[in-house]
């Protein structure tokens, strides 16, 4: 067993929380933690907090914003008419490297999958009912990831919206199924978009 001085084990388990960061990921990044100087590392704990004192989702959007309504909701230079419908804030970051999409967006910090218990309500499409409800919004694409949680999150969106007389697009399946949106490379995504198709 790897015996640590307690406050350097309480670092390895902390940063171990975080995703995608196992033991020996966290062993090493609390070595490199721990080389550097005073300074650098209430930097870095100043940064933190920072961070999570000051972003917040758009009231509008629902993105990760520094002001309330985000900056891409804030623009004049947006087109207002298309809504695209996305289940995370990396997957508009992963949209907006593509410099293909000028509309708005809309994130639903998830998609619906029965078998972990997420229904419609756990997610956020409320707020995205009263956006389409003004006559500027024609189209919604809709652009959850293309693997079974996705597929469900779109079909549940496209019944839901239809009635409303809005265009309903899903992105085309360039992207692999069962992959995640913020992975993609900025080509694959930017074909995606170009293919889409009505729902």
């Amino acid at each position: 067993m790897e015996h640590y001085p307690r406050p350097m084990g309480e670092l390895i388990g902390e940063l171990t929380k975080l995703p995608g960061i196992g033991p020996k990921s966290g062993r090493r990044l609390a070595f490199y933690i721990l080389e550097l100087n005073k300074k650098e590392v209430e930097k870095l704990a100043k940064t933190l907090i920072h961070t999570k004192e000051n972003i917040k989702y758009c009231s509008n959007c629902n993105n990760l914003t520094e002001n309330d309504p985000c900056d891409i909701c804030d623009s004049e230079e947006r087109m207002e008419d298309k809504i695209c419908v996305v289940e995370s804030p990396k997957d508009v970051i992963a949209m907006e490297k593509t410099g293909e999409y000028d509309g708005l967006y809309h994130v639903l910090h998830g998609s619906i999958s029965p078998m972990d218990g997420v229904g419609p309500e756990d997610i956020k499409i409320k707020n995205l009912m009263p956006r389409l409800k003004k006559d500027k919004v024609k189209e919604v694409i809709i652009a959850t990831d293309p693997n079974a949680e996705g597929d469900a999150t779109a079909m549940y969106l496209a019944k839901l919206l239809k009635p409303l007389g809005v265009k309903v697009t899903r992105i085309a399946h360039g992207l692999p199924v069962g992959g995640d949106l913020e992975y993609a490379d900025e080509v694959t995504l930017s074909k995606a978009l170009e293919g889409r198709r009505e729902l």
